[in-house]
């Protein structure tokens, strides 16, 4: 009897609990629907929907803070053209002797780009695409004014240009901190494209460090979505906050047009570049001589030690300082200096580091022998011979 009046107690305070339960669920649910229609009414929103931070209504400030310093570029050349290819020939000449006259025909080839205003002295960052072989270069101002250019240097490994006008009273572009920069910034490109004037197309950071593009010999991408047509290369991308983070460069598009797809110099690299330009009139990188690729798996297995890492010589350059101290295509580069190597892109770029004349010692691995090389850096050529 006492049992089943103990199980009778507890039966009638469960079904009590879950009736309070059953009355909380209702009313809780009651006031979520009325925030829903509430705010499908125009009111104020759910407590989930709302915003924890101040919404951003423009970024005009940020356009009207750098717009004034990004530049419109006009190139032109004159391109040569023969009149028939048999005019070269030594066959068809020697047969009609002085009977041919070589002639050429003369056009003149104009190309679109935009630029970006560095300091007040004048100094312009842009493409070296974009001035490739011009003969004559107009910049434009977002206020009008115009003026001749004067290239100070181009790099053609990091497609970096630096020009220069005699104009006073320019306002320098405000810079960023390229280390604050994330995937997901909201960033605004700014230029020219095809010609129509200056635009501003918004989108944001989509990958940064992107490389092995096949673009430069020196890739370390911005990636963005936001829209780059022809005419905007050489122009800024910009954050929220009107400062530089990188020079527009390129596009992905099977159409010529913008698919989402741009890539973007960062504002450190190119900067780097334009104070090697400006204070040694070229870009001062150390050179060793060598092409490399990935490691294989047959290589790695080749040296006794399969997660071998570095970089896989595939390639030597005639004298180069690599070729006099005795590297081999096959040979496997794996620190240098007592720092290892991770890959290919590493050992370029930690080469790249040196001046010429530094004296460096190359860890590599041939087959199961372990090496030390001594060798010289030297400035990289602009032109080189395989070996």
């Amino acid at each position: 009897m006492k049992l089943i009046k103990a199980v009778a107690f507890l039966l009638q305070f469960g079904l009590i609990g879950l009736a309070i339960a059953v009355i909380y669920l209702l009313i809780a649910s009651d006031r979520g629907r009325d925030e829903i229609v509430d705010f499908l009414a125009g009111r104020s929103p759910p407590a989930a929907l709302r915003s924890t931070g101040p919404p951003v209504h423009s970024y005009a400030d940020a356009v009207a803070s750098s717009a004034s310093s990004v530049v419109t570029i006009y190139t032109s050349k004159t391109v040569r053209d023969r009149t028939h290819p048999l005019l070269d020939d030594p066959i068809f000449s020697q047969i009609f002797g002085d009977q041919l006259q070589l002639r050429e025909r003369s056009r003149s080839e104009t190309n679109l780009g935009s630029g970006v205003i560095i300091g007040s002295e004048g100094y312009i960052l842009t493409n070296q695409h974009v001035i490739d072989g011009a003969d004559e270069i107009l910049i434009s101002l977002a206020d009008g004014r115009g003026s001749e250019a004067v290239v100070i240097g181009e790099d053609r490994d990091t497609d970096i240009a630096i020009l220069q006008v005699p104009i006073s009273g320019l306002a320098g572009i405000r810079l960023a901190d390229g280390t604050a920069l994330r995937v997901g910034d909201v960033v605004l490109a700014i230029g020219n494209p095809l010609n129509v004037g200056q635009t501003v197309t918004m989108g944001i950071v989509s990958a940064t460090g992107r490389n092995r593009l096949g673009l430069n010999t020196f890739e370390n991408f911005i990636q963005t979505d936001a829209a780059i047509n022809p005419g905007n290369s050489g122009g800024a991308l910009v954050n929220a906050r009107g400062e530089l983070i990188g020079i527009n460069t390129v596009i992905f598009s099977q159409s010529g047009g913008s698919q989402g797809i741009g890539f973007a110099i960062p504002v450190s690299l190119a900067l780097d570049v334009m104070r090697e330009i400006i204070d040694h009139g070229e870009v001062t990188r150390g050179w060793l001589g060598v092409e490399g690729t990935e490691i294989t798996a047959s290589a790695a297995m080749a040296t006794g030690d399969p997660g071998i890492r570095g970089a896989l010589v595939v390639g030597v350059f005639v004298n180069s300082p690599a070729d006099r101290a005795g590297i081999r295509a096959g040979d496997i580069i794996t620190a240098i200096d007592g720092e290892a190597i991770q890959g290919i892109r590493d050992l370029l770029e930690r080469v790249t580091l040196y001046r010429p004349g530094d004296k460096i010692a190359v860890m590599l691995a041939r087959q199961s022998d372990r090496l030390t090389l001594e060798m010289q850096v030297i400035q990289r050529p602009q032109q080189i011979t395989r070996n």
